[in-house]
């Protein structure tokens, strides 16, 4: 299907409308069509004639946008489907199509669902992975109009490692008479550790990299969780190692590094990646063997500052993940204003608030953060000649404005329609939407108009493409 196929598909029997008309519909024409403008222009074959200079100014819209790669994330589940009940949440992902909800839960509607699984749910025996879980979640993301951003994970205190692997002759950290003895502790720096874990990672990215709608992929190799902390910590070289293999699996998906380690952290993003973290809201007290320790107020910002990645969203997402759920930061009596404002100043693009319902008392507050995180375009102004003749070229001149704290990471395509009841034609703008920053933006070129095109009247669309499918993706914060 062609662009001009589905804004044909998306339009109501009135045809192509003025530029008034489009300026003017509600918020609700907005999200279903996809369309950011539409624009008279007469077309003359032949010499060129005089014509005047019109100049468009959109009005800007305050409504919660929602647009791929971005937002408040669905948690082992997607779009429509049972929230986390209290305060509670679940660490093990989906292995089979679930039920969607009979009733829709009050929660922000997502374009991404993060999923993650432990090491012994996805490869029961040396021989076997069971890789339909993870095909099974990419069809239910598609199904769900999201895409899909996943963990791989070794281990916690409750899914140990794969059973096969513990018989295999690998070294064990610990012993079972110590304290800890009830979990079996692998040594990471352990050949066949980094030997099968290694294959497990590398048989994923031979068979996701680079899929259409696979998001991102959590850098995760050491300790519970795979979050990277450990009280068996290899040497830095081992790390090292246990990081690379992700860079080697996955060349086109990206990747996030988890947070915890200093100097893992550092080498991860040096590499490319961009970063995460796990605990996003700890104010503190919560820490038997830390009293008064606070992830927000004594670790997070001294060490993005000391890591020096304070610059790493603009070229590589920033993804975080709250510590509980916000229904627990009520009752703490946190103070959601500071997170949500912190969230803002790391330039987050997304949120995983574990699928739990957001306090009713704050869903004001999480629209408002929800209007900042990642990008949000508005076009601020567009300039063209109300009449062009066919075989020249077509100068057109924007003024976009990024009201989010991050940019967009994938390269997505600005796009010119020329759309009569006969004919279309697409015209790619040389704008490179990854460099929009936040603040403003221009593109200043010039169009060719193809000789082949008929002299009529007709219709200038503007639209965001998506790279992997060609078609309209992103709403534009104008009315």
């Amino acid at each position: 299907m062609n662009l001009a196929q589905v804004f044909n598909e998306e339009f109501d029997s009135k045809a192509w409308r003025t530029a008034e008309e489009v300026f003017g519909e509600t918020a609700n024409m907005l999200r279903r069509i996809l369309l950011a403008v539409a624009l008279v222009v007469p077309l003359f074959g032949g010499a060129s004639a005089q014509t005047e200079t019109i100049v468009i100014r959109p009005e800007p819209s305050d409504e919660v946008l929602v647009n791929p790669g971005m937002g408040i994330t669905t948690f082992q589940r997607f779009n429509g489907q049972p929230l986390n009940q209290g305060l509670r949440w679940s660490e093990e992902g989906p292995i089979a199509k679930e039920s969607d909800a009979a009733g829709r839960s009050i929660f922000p509607d997502t374009s991404v669902a993060y999923c993650r699984w432990f090491w012994s749910e996805l490869q029961p025996a040396a021989d076997h992975t069971r890789w339909e879980i993870i095909d099974t979640a990419l069809e239910e993301a598609r199904r769900h109009h999201q895409t899909l951003a996943i963990r791989l994970m070794p281990y916690d205190d409750e899914h140990p490692l794969p059973e096969w692997f513990r018989n295999s002759g690998a070294r064990r950290a610990n012993k079972a008479t110590d304290k800890d003895g009830a979990i079996w502790q692998p040594d990471f720096s352990d050949p066949l550790y980094i030997k099968y874990w290694s294959s497990c990672v590398a048989q994923a990215g031979a068979r996701y990299d680079g899929h259409p709608f696979l998001e991102t992929v959590d850098i995760s190799s050491v300790g519970y969780w795979g979050e990277g902390w450990s009280d068996y910590m290899p040497s830095f070289q081992f790390q090292k190692d246990l990081i690379d293999i992700y860079f080697d699996a996955f060349k086109h998906t990206p990747l996030l590094m988890n947070f915890d380690e200093p100097r893992a952290l550092a080498y991860g993003t040096e590499r490319g990646a961009g970063w995460r973290l796990d605990c996003l809201g700890d104010m503190g007290r919560q820490w038997k063997d830390r009293p008064g320790f606070s992830h927000m107020l004594d670790f997070y910002p001294q060490q993005i500052a000391r890591m020096g990645i304070q610059d790493v969203w603009r070229r590589s997402p920033v993804s975080l993940e709250t510590c509980w759920v916000p229904g627990f930061w009520k009752e703490k009596g946190w103070d959601v204003d500071y997170i949500l404002d912190q969230a803002l100043r790391w330039h987050v693009t997304t949120l995983n608030v574990k699928s739990s319902p957001i306090p009713p008392e704050w869903q004001n507050k999480f629209a408002a953060f929800q209007k900042r995180i990642g990008y949000r375009f508005v076009l601020r102004r567009l300039e063209y000649p109300r009449s062009v003749t066919s075989g020249e070229m077509m100068p057109v001149h924007m003024w976009w404005f990024n009201a989010g704290v991050a940019p967009i990471y994938r390269p997505y395509t600005l796009a010119l329609q020329f759309q009569s009841a006969r004919e279309s034609y697409d015209a790619t703008l040389n704008a490179d939407l990854t460099r929009w920053l936040p603040g403003d933006a221009t593109v200043d070129q010039s169009v060719y108009v193809p000789d082949s095109l008929k002299p009529g009247i007709y219709q200038l669309r503007l639209a965001i493409l998506d790279p992997r499918t060609s078609l309209p993706a992103c709403l534009l914060a104008i009315q």
